[in-house]
């Protein structure tokens, strides 16, 4: 790989993640504070994401299999993106919010797999290769993190929280150039019929089929760690302008598991595909065992660092493993696949999840973080044992 593709693939990788971190680990803190919704309402706000991952990354994977040059689908998404984000960051009612945050994740729900996609097709060993590329998005997510707290700092204070989506409108100008920088991505034609079906059609594969399921039960939980995370903080006492900061540290254990140990056990003759996705869902499983047993502040500080191995081991371990077994001629429906699995329905079914969790063991605006917290550490100890006895 050259330099030139290196810094190229690099740069849009960081800014991918970049624009999702300034606002998706925070935006729960502006909801649930300053504009009074509910634990539902929030859910429903955060359920606009999961949702655009049932349906765009369809027709993005189509797009960039067949017909238009996956770099300029990109641009475009971002480049709309900017608008909404403006537009949302000054709305305060719930109902006119959904819709452009709907409308936003729409867009930038289909540019995940294709920025996954456009990175594999110019490497010519994606498991070796992809993890000196897929650091850049922890530290995105990190530095982002830090530099909203470092605002936040400086301004004493959060404000009313829509900082984060006017940052993350900033942060979608560069990344429309970015995307005009990558190098040529054109269409691979998608084989006969339709790419989707083909990957669809690879669940016939029962191993495949069982990494499916429980892809879709353990991504799921995620949304406990975003819609929650931030309050549970701020009832532990920490102070909401160091949020950020602390949440980054999930993302700073995330970079430095992607640069030293991802290509190491997901060599099959380390852990392979099969152990390194188990290790990644009991992460997750330790972590809301932590939350859920009410651990001191310090210890729950620490344990963002699960969060971060997780991402890396069951998340980025996932796509390499759709990338390894996916025919190359529908590498992007492929990639939107995994993501329509993780980030759309089990984020969605996730968000409604942590909802009525979040509202069920509360009274009076105070939550029962252990009950709350039990829910997706069931949740994930069923993804362990299926990964471990079937996949």
């Amino acid at each position: 790989m050259s330099t030139t593709l290196y810094l190229q693939l690099s740069a849009l990788m960081f800014m991918e993640y970049a624009v999702w971190g300034a606002w998706m680990p925070v935006l729960a803190a502006r909801l649930l504070g300053p504009l009074q919704m509910t634990g539902k309402q929030t859910g429903w706000i955060y359920a606009t994401f999961p949702l655009a991952s049932m349906i765009s990354p369809l027709f993005g994977g189509w797009l960039a299999d067949k017909y238009v040059d996956t770099g300029y689908i990109l641009a475009f998404c971002h480049a709309i993106g900017i608008v909404l984000l403006f537009l949302s960051a000054r709305i305060k009612k719930f109902t006119p919010l959904f819709v452009v945050m709907l409308l936003y994740s729409m867009l930038y729900a289909a540019t995940i797999p294709l920025v996954n996609s456009l990175m594999f097709s110019h490497l010519t060993d994606a498991a070796k290769q992809s993890p000196g590329i897929f650091i850049w998005a922890p530290v995105a997510w990190s530095l982002i993190g830090m530099a909203l707290t470092g605002w936040r700092n400086f301004k004493k204070g959060e404000g009313d929280g829509s900082d984060c989506l006017k940052f993350a409108a900033l942060l979608s100008i560069i990344m429309t150039v970015i995307c005009l920088l990558q190098p040529a991505t054109p269409p691979k034609g998608g084989g006969a019929g339709s790419p989707m079906m083909q990957a669809i059609g690879m669940m016939s594969d029962p191993k495949f089929a069982v990494f499916i399921i429980a892809s879709l039960v353990v991504a799921g939980t995620m949304q406990f760690y975003f819609l929650g995370t931030a309050r549970f903080l701020t009832d532990l006492g920490v102070s909401g302008k160091n949020i950020p900061g602390i949440m980054g540290i999930a993302q700073a254990a995330q970079a430095l598991a992607t640069l030293f140990l991802l290509g190491l056990l997901f060599d099959e003759k380390v852990l392979g595909p099969k152990w390194t996705i188990t290790v990644g869902a009991a992460s997750w499983m330790v972590l809301y065992l932590i939350y859920m047993v009410k651990a001191p502040k310090g210890v729950v500080i620490v344990a963002q660092v699960f969060h971060g191995l997780a991402y890396v081991f069951f998340m980025i371990a996932g796509q390499l493993y759709v990338n390894k077994v996916a025919p190359p001629e529908i590498a992007g429906s492929a990639q939107s696949l995994i993501i329509l699995v993780t980030t759309g329905i089990g984020l969605f079914l996730g968000t409604q999840l942590a909802g009525w969790a979040m509202d069920k063991f509360s009274t009076n605006g105070q939550f029962n973080w252990s009950k709350v917290f039990m829910v997706p550490m069931l949740c994930t100890l069923a993804g362990v044992v299926a990964l471990a006895l079937a996949f």
